[in-house]
């Protein structure tokens, strides 16, 4: 019997996966969505949260996901486009994809940034045929606790992500085991 509940659970996941992955695959972003998108998200984001502002005038490059689309029933996924921008200039563009399973249920969107900090970053994402969070150079993931310690003068590690505007109705957001690999132009 528990075999059989965990093969429907497994089915209903996939159904649900399926029905709110492939409108947003069909409906792929252009590259002015994309730019427009990204440029909004990192206005808003610097606009409200004032550590982010901070590290944003020492980065070196942002690498930035204005939507990321999240569904779970005991099998989930994550996934959203975005490019890296340094300076003003889009270096290229990117894909982020998160796998998981164990308990959850729901569906939600949010956005997140990385800010760059040195050139060993930039260049991990490049050269790398898929950057991994969590492996490679140190992540910091700022939440108002990490926030309120951060300064100009304590940025050390080599990257810092923001998570921002949250929706919908799913416990928990993490970054870490989240999969950025260069794509094509969309």
């Amino acid at each position: 019997m528990k075999l059989r509940n965990i093969l429907m659970a497994t089915c209903i996941a996939s159904a649900s996966l399926g029905a709110i992955a492939l409108p947003h695959v069909a409906n792929a972003a252009t590259v002015a969505d994309l730019n427009q998108d990204s440029d909004q998200a990192i206005k808003m984001l610097i606009n409200s949260n004032p550590s982010a502002a901070a590290v944003a005038q020492k980065a070196r490059a942002i690498l930035v996901f204005p939507s990321i689309v999240k569904a779970g029933l005991i099998f989930g996924g994550a996934y959203g486009e975005g490019e890296l921008k340094q300076g003003s200039t889009v270096d290229s563009y990117y894909s982020s994809f998160t796998g998981s399973w164990g308990l959850q249920a729901g569906a939600q969107s949010y956005g997140y940034v990385v800010f760059l900090m040195n050139d060993k970053a930039i260049s991990y994402l490049h050269e790398s045929h898929g950057w991994e969070i969590g492996v490679g150079p140190t992540v910091v993931l700022v939440d108002q606790g990490v926030a309120k310690n951060l300064s100009t003068s304590t940025l050390k590690d080599d990257a810092y992500a923001f998570i921002f505007d949250q929706k919908g109705l799913m416990a928990g957001i993490s970054i870490e085991g989240t999969k950025i690999s260069r794509i094509k132009t969309p």
